[in-house]
């Protein structure tokens, strides 16, 4: 399957969009570890999370593919997450704690008690 091409621009835009964001984390460390960072660290740092989404990207449209669907779901961030226990964990944790938070919602639902007098 062709890889999806997206806008120069757009993907400009993105970029300086993260840039920006890492810029803003990078300010908030140095002020708490009194040291100094160079605009080549952000830019860098930059590259190398971009490189990382892309990957990230495509491995999770692979696993989608391969189940036979067009749309990535936890299960495909999930199977991502196998070599990373800790993140694994936390991930596991979360969709639980949601999807309990959703079965709790449904139970509150209109018209499924009973009125009482």
């Amino acid at each position: 399957m062709a890889e999806p091409v997206i806008d120069e621009a757009l993907r400009e835009r993105l970029k300086s969009a993260l840039w920006f964001s890492i810029g803003k984390i990078v300010d908030e460390e140095i002020l708490q570890l009194d040291v100094n960072a160079t605009p080549q660290f952000i830019g860098a740092l930059t590259e190398m999370v971009w490189a990382q989404l892309e990957n990230t990207s495509r491995d999770l449209e692979s696993f989608a593919r391969h189940a036979g669907r067009s749309t990535v779901n936890t299960d495909d961030v999930l199977l991502l997450a196998r070599r990373n226990e800790g993140l694994g964990e936390l991930l596991r944790a979360f969709v639980d704690e949601e999807n309990a938070g959703k079965l709790a919602d449904k139970g509150k639902g209109k018209g499924k008690g009973v009125a009482k007098k």
